[in-house]
């Protein structure tokens, strides 16, 4: 009972529930009545039939071109504002006749007063309405005076600017023209001719909603449209009208139809339970790991949440979305196989939301397996790239089979979708910045982390290969090893090679202990056999202690503790023993920390570190001897019982012998000896020496 509420269970059982609580949260709430549909694609669903009468109004196509026609024909209505053309005219009167500098007549005087009131009577307009004049967009305006409409021409309407230039035309001789600007006369040449919004947009309502009026009546029970029948615009019109009907009734009706909100609980429900009851059952070490659970269901929930608003947004927005990224993260973070089970589970959850779930699910599911198969590894950015087009290419032509086998032509294929589908190919190729990101941030190790880390010129393996040329030597022997007989059982060849260059970093410490190292002189000769096991245990916690100083990842240190495992010290052990052969000797102090080996990679590499280290006291290095050393050496670990935790096989270790055999035949090979030059006979004498001889 207390393990069934661990703190751990209580936390994948809290993730399970948030992520089904926001994915339900926000999938679009359906009553059952409402469908989805696009215009030019075959109609998915059985027989419909209008549940009541129901208007029919123009299309689309119709529609708009009755809206270009209104807003080409439509008269603004304007107000003329007497008030202030009247307060201008009336201050400009007085300012000029109170003006004693200016040099003008009372006549003249009274010309300009009068030439003011015509252009304020003709109509001064701001200078937008003004430019519509001069382009012809506005011939006429509306005066609305008494609930009567007058419609006069706008020939004679001016902007400040141009009453301006008109009064400088007139009055140009120079007196006139001082008297002008020394009244600021530009200053009354103010806009009284100004568009009435409120009456404007109300008529224009009316214009509108006239012409968009019903055009027809479908009757209770007359076909609306049936299963496989081509989304017209005139049925897409329809369409949206009995969706808004159905969803406008009344809530007593709502409240009986809650099924559609229970299916699709129910739906979430079954298919995060599948995600769970494969973790468990296929990768429980990635179940049991609280970094990798969170990481899984927080891409899972964060894809879902990024296609509803797709949706949302955009028509047919949902193809924008790239649900590629989730496989390939799983490829790089994982395992292929676990990558295409959690992208098709994100594709089940996304379904409910698309318009054509057949259609949706099958270019899905076909670019999913593209990115998957394209991008085994991803140790270099070109391969991503590569990925992204391959994806698109799958994209395109999985949306025209599709296309052809529901409408049977390709004329009736939206160019629109393929650029969506170059926008997701675009998004896959940032996954490279995605990927480095998620590692900070959940403590992943990918593929290309680890092929950073197996350069040689890293720090510490720059100060292993200096300190310890002898044991540097020995991993990349050992890296060599165990690459083979990762690749030969498929297991993580990348990881395994890295793992291997910094297994035995903890005897930078103390080298000259180490047999590859010492050049004659044996300082175990000095010291029992508990104290020389005590410093060879320790490079086990001196490579983790390296390890934390340079932060290497986890999986990183795996391989420094598990490499031994929790096995003896046996050269020590056994000459202790032997010395020692009337007293029970307590195996404690020759045994390594561990643990033993977890995962395959690991085990490979505690098989390879001890064939290789053996391998150098062979005193002949024939077939029947390497075989008979990497048989017993492998066995002897299997009887000690040091893979019992790791996942591997007894034909993976089978082919593991074998690629150690391989690898060491290989590298043990006998040379051919080259022939010495007999000194005692004369060289046969050349061509080019004869002739020489003889000019």
């Amino acid at each position: 009972m207390n393990k069934i509420f661990s703190k751990y269970n209580i936390i994948r059982a809290l993730l399970f529930a948030g992520a089904i609580t926001v994915i339900i949260w926000l999938l679009p709430k359906k009553d059952g009545r409402s469908y989805h549909f696009e215009m030019g694609k075959p109609w998915t669903y059985s027989l419909l039939t209008a549940p009541n009468d129901m208007p029919i109004y123009l299309d689309s196509i119709k529609s708009r071109a009755v809206r270009d026609s209104i807003q080409r024909t439509f008269i603004p209505v304007y107000e003329r504002d007497i008030n202030t053309e009247k307060s201008a005219l009336a201050a400009y009167a007085t300012r000029i006749n109170s003006s004693k500098d200016i040099d003008l007549t009372p006549y003249e005087r009274n010309l300009l007063i009068n030439s003011l009131r015509d252009l304020l009577e003709n109509g001064i307009v701001n200078q937008s309405t003004y430019q519509d004049v001069k382009s012809g967009k506005l011939g006429e305006v509306r005066f609305i005076h008494d609930n009567t409409a007058i419609v006069i021409p706008t020939t004679n309407f001016m902007s400040p600017r141009a009453a301006y230039g008109r009064l400088d035309s007139i009055f140009n001789e120079p007196h006139f023209r001082t008297a002008i600007e020394m009244t600021a006369m530009s200053q009354f040449l103010i806009p009284n001719i100004i568009l009435d919004t409120i009456a404007t947009k109300r008529l224009y309502e009316e214009v509108l909603q006239k012409a968009m009026a019903p055009i027809g009546v479908i009757q209770q029970g007359e076909r609306i449209i049936d299963k496989g029948d081509i989304v017209t615009p005139e049925l897409y019109t329809l369409l949206q009208t009995y969706n808004r009907m159905t969803a406008g009734r009344s809530a007593t009706q709502v409240d009986r139809h809650h099924y559609p909100i229970l299916g699709q609980l129910l739906y979430v429900t079954i298919i995060m339970t599948s995600l769970y009851l494969f973790l468990i059952f296929f990768r429980q070490r990635t179940f049991h790991d609280n970094r990798s659970i969170v990481f899984i269901m927080s891409l899972v929930t964060a894809f879902v949440i990024f296609s509803y608003g797709m949706a949302e947004t955009f028509r047919s927005g949902i193809y924008m979305v790239p649900y590629t990224i989730v496989a390939i993260l799983m490829v790089v973070f994982f395992d292929g196989r676990m990558a295409f089970f959690v992208y098709m589970t994100q594709i089940m959850l996304c379904t409910i939301i698309s318009s054509f779930p057949l259609e949706f699910i099958f270019v899905q599911f076909i670019a999913g397996v593209t990115a998957i198969t394209s991008l085994k590894e991803l140790n270099r950015r070109s391969q991503l790239i590569r990925a992204a087009v391959y994806v698109f290419i799958a994209y395109c032509i999985s949306f025209i089979a599709v296309e052809i086998m529901q409408t049977g032509t390709l004329d009736k294929i939206s160019v629109r979708m393929f650029g969506y589908f170059g926008i997701n190919a675009v998004l896959i190729s940032f996954t490279y910045v995605l990927v480095f990101i998620l590692e900070k941030l959940f403590g992943f190790v990918s593929s290309v982390t680890l092929v950073e880390l197996s350069d040689v010129n890293n720090p510490v393996l720059r100060e292993l290969s200096e300190e310890c040329p002898g044991t540097f030597q020995h991993s990349m022997q050992v890296s060599n090893l165990a690459s083979e007989a990762a690749h030969r059982i498929d297991a993580n060849v990348q990881l395994v090679r890295t793992g291997a260059l910094y297994h035995d970093i903890g005897k930078i410490n103390n080298p000259a202990f180490f047999t590859e190292n010492q050049h004659g002189v044996n300082p175990h000769d000095a010291l029992n056999p508990i104290q020389s096991a005590r410093i060879v245990i320790n490079h086990i916690t001196d490579g983790l202690k390296k390890a934390d100083k340079y932060k290497l990842p986890e999986v990183i240190k795996d391989f420094i503790s598990q490499h031994h495992g929790a096995g003896k010290a046996k050269y020590f052990y056994n000459t202790y023993s032997n010395t020692h052969p009337d007293e029970d000797v307590d195996p404690a102090p020759f045994t390594y920390p561990g643990p033993n080996p977890q995962t395959k990679e690991t085990s490979i590499l505690m098989m390879a570190d001890a064939v290789e280290a053996a391998s150098r006291s062979l005193k002949e290095y024939t077939p029947e001897a390497i075989t008979a050393l990497v048989n017993r050496i492998i066995d002897s670990q299997i009887a000690d019982g040091l893979h019992n935790d790791s996942p591997i096989s007894f034909r993976d270790v089978k082919t593991i012998k074998d690629a150690f055999i391989s690898r060491l035949r290989t590298m043990y090979h006998a040379r051919v000896s080259y022939p010495t030059l007999n000194k005692e006979r004369k060289a046969e004498p050349t061509e080019a020496s004869e002739i020489a001889a003889k000019s």
